[in-house]
């Protein structure tokens, strides 16, 4: 039986231990949480009371929800490629902290990111993609740019980067930076394994 919906952190740091408690009971194989028709149907008709907004990558491997452990109404998600900012993004953020009332913004990356490898690709061979991929692919060069292109390290220090920077324009965001500043909003990087499941903080 899926435990109540009922919003179950406050502020920042029970935000943040209850998602990474609900990891820990997804990578033990003991999830709480079955995604069932019940429990959708028991936040139907009330308000939200989601604890903490998402920000992570639209790769098919790496679904918000069930990596944390997360019924219906605990969690805002956004995904986009590589978890790249817009005004789209950030205005949504800037909605769930404002009227929702988050406490907690997580951005995640995860290794093997194609998102990221295109990145670094282009900048090998000097051809950026057309179309919004090419959008996309700008917005992660300045942390491949940072590594270094040729670094033999070169994906996995730049999903970590690209992650950093993400999280720093996001403390900078002029209606963030007022509930970062009082304490009432944290805004953390994490990084997703593939292959273990497990999610990882890190450093600023």
């Amino acid at each position: 039986m899926p435990r109540s919906p009922a919003r179950p952190a406050r502020t920042p740091r029970a935000a943040l231990a209850e998602l990474l408690t609900g990891n820990r009971r997804f990578v033990s194989g003991r999830p709480v949480h079955g995604h069932d028709v019940t429990a959708a149907a028991a936040v139907a008709s009330g308000d939200q009371q989601p604890y903490a907004v998402l920000l992570g990558c639209i790769d098919s491997r790496v679904p918000l929800e069930a990596i944390f452990d997360q019924t219906f109404g605990s969690i805002c998600v956004i995904r986009t490629g590589a978890h790249v900012l817009d005004r789209a993004v950030r205005g949504s953020i800037e909605f769930v902290v404002e009227q929702l009332g988050v406490t907690l913004v997580m951005v995640l990356g995860h290794e093997r990111c194609g998102a990221v490898a295109s990145t670094v690709e282009s900048l090998r061979t000097g051809r950026r993609p057309d179309g919004d991929l090419g959008y996309v692919v700008d917005r992660i060069t300045p942390a491949v740019t940072d590594v270094g292109p040729y670094h033999p390290a070169v994906h996995p220090l730049a999903v970590r980067r690209h992650v950093r920077r993400t999280v720093r324009a996001l403390r900078t965001d002029e209606l963030l930076t007022g509930p970062v500043a009082a304490g009432t909003l944290d805004i953390v990087g994490a990084l997703y394994d593939l292959d273990t499941g497990e999610v990882t903080l890190l450093d600023p």
